[in-house]
């Protein structure tokens, strides 16, 4: 089992099927804003930058995977984008559950002066719903319960296959 989980980093499929999943997700989340007409709040884009994160993770990885360094850079990559995916979900899940005057999400996104995203990428990063409003719900779960049980699962994912990596040394190289 464990040269299994050793040998399945080092393969561009098992990493072509992250990058797949993610691209599936941001899809998804393009059209329920411009088919469905979801608008996405502060937090929704925060997570769309963290799928982002596992998307390019996939891709990175799909690079060399052979050699341990590529494969490290985007299983850190993975690990990190998925923590931090499944941490800003569930605090989306608690402006939901918990809506107050006090518990609300920033009005606007915080991106860095050299790198505004929502200024050049407007129609993927400007934020203009409400954190706090249900708008979807699937099997009675919101969008932000789905996503916190998609980020657990990557973050689930990383760990075993991280494990697997770091026992009986490198693998492949």
């Amino acid at each position: 089992m464990i040269e299994f989980l050793r040998r399945i980093a080092a393969h561009r499929l098992a990493w072509s099927l992250l990058a797949a999943s993610a691209l599936f997700l941001e899809l998804s989340a393009l059209f329920f804003q411009h088919v469905l007409g979801l608008h996405p709040c502060v937090m929704c884009v925060y997570e769309r930058i963290a799928t982002l994160g596992v998307l390019t993770a996939g891709l990175l990885g799909m690079v060399a995977p052979q050699k341990w360094y590529v494969r490290w850079s985007a299983l850190l990559l993975w690990g990190s984008s998925a923590f931090w995916g499944l941490k800003l979900a569930l605090k989306h899940v608690d402006y939901q559950v918990n809506p107050s005057p006090f518990n609300v999400c920033e009005g606007f996104v915080d991106f860095p002066s050299w790198a505004p995203l929502d200024q050049w990428i407007p129609w993927m990063f400007y934020p203009d719903g409400d954190c706090s409003e249900v708008t979807w719900q699937f099997l009675s779960f919101s969008m932000p319960q789905w996503l916190v049980a998609i980020f657990a699962v990557y973050l689930l994912v990383f760990v075993v296959v991280a494990i697997g990596n770091l026992v009986k040394g490198r693998c492949c190289s």
